[in-house]
């Protein structure tokens, strides 16, 4: 349990040092705007651009595992859509919103040092992996939803091809079987603005909660973190061990990938279309205190806590 603490106390001190900074006046409101804007449009394209030209990729793919994992997340997703408009009323960019907070993990801080102290080094392909095509997966979704909504084909088209995040995925993509010829000082601003990712996003996060607290009540991010750390690891449990067969260690990281808790990058998103930010905000910081107590349940019954 204290090694679980202390996994995600770096999360809520950056969380907590943008909230006061808000709350005594240090800095401006817009200060957040200005920082996740930041971070969607040049920090997060340059950490996908540098995970998925530098991803260890098997040629052969581990089906099973992708299914167990990418299943559970679909199911998520839905269910959390579903619940959003039809309990709570949202629409739009909302929906999309609740379903992208409901699914997508907090890899950086809580899942790669959480596994990593589980498994150890036979832990880092099956999360290496699951890192490289986690977060394009899932902001390429939810982009398609967003911008589907409203725009016909050749403007959806022109939109995607304009977004950074897309910009980010393709240009990491087309840069893997070049990426000996990429000299080391662009490397080195790659690099740079990828580290400034998540500090810069939890700070942003911070000074919004400052300004929206629960403005969205209990109900709705209560019901995005138990789907988070609730059903998406159970189903990952049931597929990864009971449907298909896997080493004991690549089904253990997928399970506890899928239990991380809520992951920032819905906040961003959510801050990109200014909709859903109160839901996002909310269910991250709820879904990070109450994932103390339901990682360590699953490092238990797996056999590695």
């Amino acid at each position: 349990m204290l090694s679980s603490l202390l996994v995600v106390l770096p999360v809520f001190g950056l969380i907590a040092l943008g909230y006061l900074a808000r709350w005594v006046r240090l800095v401006r409101e817009t200060t957040g705007e200005g920082l996740s804007d930041f971070v969607f449009v040049l920090a997060v394209p340059c950490l996908l651009f540098k995970t998925l030209a530098r991803a260890d990729i098997p040629s052969s793919q581990p089906w099973g595992y992708w299914i167990s994992y990418f299943a559970g997340l679909a199911i998520v997703w839905a269910l959390a859509t579903l619940v959003a408009h039809r309990v709570f009323s949202r629409k739009g960019p909302e929906l999309v919103v609740s379903g992208f907070a409901a699914a997508q993990s907090n890899t950086v801080f809580v899942g790669v040092p959480m596994i990593l102290k589980a498994y150890g080094d036979a832990g880092a392909v099956p999360l290496g992996l699951l890192l490289a095509v986690h977060l394009p997966v899932t902001m390429t979704i939810a982009t398609l939803l967003a911008e589907g909504r409203s725009a016909s084909v050749t403007m959806l088209v022109r939109r995607l091809f304009t977004h950074p995040i897309i910009i980010g995925i393709l240009l990491g993509s087309a840069a893997r079987p070049i990426i000996d010829l990429i000299p080391a000082p662009l490397w080195t601003i790659v690099d740079l603005l990828a580290g400034a990712a998540v500090p810069c996003a939890l700070i942003s996060l911070g000074i919004a909660m400052r300004r929206y607290g629960l403005a969205s009540g209990l109900g709705l991010p209560v019901v995005l973190s138990g789907l988070k750390l609730g059903l998406h690891p159970l189903i990952v449990y049931v597929l990864a061990t009971q449907v298909f067969a896997m080493p004991a260690h690549w089904s253990g990281v997928a399970v506890l990938f899928a239990a991380c808790p809520c992951g920032i990058n819905a906040y961003l998103f959510a801050e990109r279309y200014r909709q859903g930010v109160a839901d996002a905000s909310s269910a991250i910081a709820l879904s990070t205190m109450v994932s103390l107590f339901t990682t360590a349940a699953w490092l238990t019954w797996l056999g590695v806590g």
